[in-house]
């Protein structure tokens, strides 16, 4: 499948997405029901409190992504051992914006 992530803008200094590429691209973790897929976009949330994501989202669904995942430094916090605060409220925005046409993962790894 084509999958679009998007991630925390706070933690692209301290991330460098390794370990999403390497769980999309073998199907693993969060992409295990999924099996192994195609990136075909990362952006950040666009800082707090995530508002650019339900457009960003849009944006990569307009591009060919089947699934959208929410990365694990937004829902789980990693690495900085700190969930977003308004991770609920951009889940629901890109659910109620995208509703059944796409897969919407919570997290990565």
């Amino acid at each position: 499948m084509k999958v679009g992530v998007i991630r925390c803008q706070q933690t692209e200094d301290m991330c460098p997405a390794t370990m999403d590429f390497k769980v999309i691209r073998e199907g693993k973790l969060a992409f295990e029901e999924i099996g192994p897929s195609e990136l075909v976009g990362m952006v950040s949330c666009g800082g707090c409190p995530g508002k650019r994501a339900v457009s960003r989202a849009q944006l990569m669904v307009d591009r060919g992504a089947e699934v959208i995942a929410l990365a694990s430094c937004i829902s789980k916090g990693n690495p900085i051992g700190m969930p977003c605060p308004h991770f609920a409220e951009i889940k629901a925005a890109v659910a109620k914006k995208l509703g059944d046409s796409v897969i919407l993962l919570d997290y990565t790894h």
